[in-house]
């Protein structure tokens, strides 16, 4: 188990290197609220306070484990790339300015990310497959987009190259390397014609993990709280474009909206994109 992720476990008192543990013990610290969070962060920027700091770090864990989990399919172990993603949290509190008017998190995902980014490009592959900032952005896109499409037609190439912003080439090139398989060193000799599995592939399935169910249950709630207080803000008419633009099974039109409200289409739309930002705002705070 590595420094960062060793600290946090001696930080929350479960045992060093029981990975459970730790995911439990950071779902179970609470949420801190945005006015707690300036306070802290005021504290750290203003006092060096590394008691603050630390505290913005613990309750912030759990969104870090969020996070690495979606980099699993790599093969790489959920230890490693949450103690990647602590790292990535600890850059941000450094730098994070309370009067930026955003949540920590927020503000967080991107180091978070970054630091999870280089751990999986340094170590997903011994022959590198991605080193310049081009195929960084393209390795990671184009391992999402695969999982949904399988192998790419030429119109879906050249579509996935203009999102990009890099040839037609690089991504034919980058989706041979991520189909091509990595030679094990070790091979059964009682097998010569079935490759060894890698490691990734003989461990349990962990969709049934309470854990992992726990968390996510978790993450929702937090999320949907969020959202009902940021539609309460909205006034009514407000809150029904959106609703019915957006969570409504059968999506209404701008123009059965405009006929309704007795307002043009377009400005419906500028309600309606009005609404959006001050959810986004809402989010933010």
């Amino acid at each position: 188990m590595t420094q960062a992720l060793a600290f946090a476990q001696r930080q929350l008192a479960v045992p060093v290197g029981d990975l459970d543990s730790y995911i439990q013990a950071v779902n179970r610290l609470p949420v801190l609220e945005a006015d707690e969070e300036k306070t802290l962060a005021r504290r750290l920027r203003d006092h060096k306070d590394l008691e603050a700091a630390r505290t913005l770090v613990m309750h912030n864990l759990r969104f870090v484990v969020h996070i690495a989990r979606g980099y699993t399919g790599y093969g790489l172990g959920l230890g490693d790339l949450i103690q990647e993603g602590n790292i990535g949290l600890m850059k941000a509190v450094k730098r994070f300015d309370p009067e930026m008017n955003v949540r920590l998190i927020s503000f967080a995902v991107h180091w978070i990310r970054a630091e999870i980014h280089e751990f999986v490009l340094r170590n997903w592959r011994i022959v590198k497959v991605a080193t310049t900032k081009a195929q960084r952005k393209l390795f990671f896109n184009l391992r999402s987009a695969k999982q949904r499409l399988g192998w790419f037609s030429r119109e879906e190439v050249e579509h996935v190259a203009g999102d990009l912003g890099v040839s037609p080439r690089e991504v034919l090139e980058m989706e041979s390397r991520l189909a091509g398989q990595d030679m094990s060193f070790d091979p059964d000799p009682q097998d010569e014609d079935t490759p060894q599995l890698a490691p990734a592939e003989s461990l349990a399935d962990q969709e049934g993990d309470p854990a992992r169910a726990l968390e996510q249950a978790d993450w929702d709630r937090f999320h949907q709280a969020r959202l009902h207080q940021a539609l309460e803000q909205l006034d009514a008419r407000s809150r029904d474009i959106l609703a019915r633009r957006w969570l409504a099974d059968e999506k209404s039109t701008l123009q059965e909206l405009a006929r309704e409200y007795g307002v043009s289409a377009e400005r419906v739309r500028q309600l309606e994109r009005n609404a959006i930002g001050k959810l986004r705002q809402a989010f933010a705070d």
